[in-house]
């Protein structure tokens, strides 16, 4: 079954739009929360990815945010060179940059996670606790249909 209709489909009405549109509100709300930590959100998210990936490299955290590795390089330079990152070899490939926190990139991070909480947390006060469990199932469901969609070989 089809759901959209070319005659019918509009921008508000659009899953791909609206979910773009919720993103860069909330990421602009973000950013500004963040600017007195000197970072923004893009960085938050480097800095979250690290910390909960098992064994982060540039090329594992720019695949998560959807970087290019060069951007994702460069922002870790930045973020090293703020003290918030560093990067060690790995023992069993010394090709291998592993990123980690410094205790600076830590709490960093987990002060802009309790922020994040307060915002979201105030964005889905007047949600019920089902709505919102139901609302973020729904976005796993499409974000796994997507990553299908996007591996498929079939895919043109």
């Amino acid at each position: 079954m089809s759901f959209y209709d070319p005659e019918t489909y509009t921008p508000e009405r659009s899953v791909g739009y609206l979910i773009k549109i919720c993103n860069q509100l909330g990421m602009t709300v973000l950013d500004r929360i963040f600017a007195p930590e000197g970072l923004n959100t893009s960085q938050w998210s480097a800095l979250m990815a690290i910390h909960h990936h098992v064994e982060p490299t540039c090329a594992v955290v720019a695949r998560d945010l959807a970087h290019d590795k060069g951007a994702m390089t460069r922002m870790m330079d930045a973020l090293e060179a703020k003290g918030w990152v560093e990067r060690t070899r790995s023992e069993d490939d010394r090709r291998v940059l592993r990123l980690s926190l410094t205790p600076a990139g830590h709490a960093v991070m987990t002060r802009c996670r309790d922020l994040t909480v307060d915002y979201w947390n105030r964005c889905l006060a007047d949600w019920s606790a089902p709505e919102i469990e139901g609302f973020l199932a729904q976005l796993q469901k499409l974000r796994r249909t997507l990553e299908d969609i996007a591996t498929c070989p079939c895919s043109d």
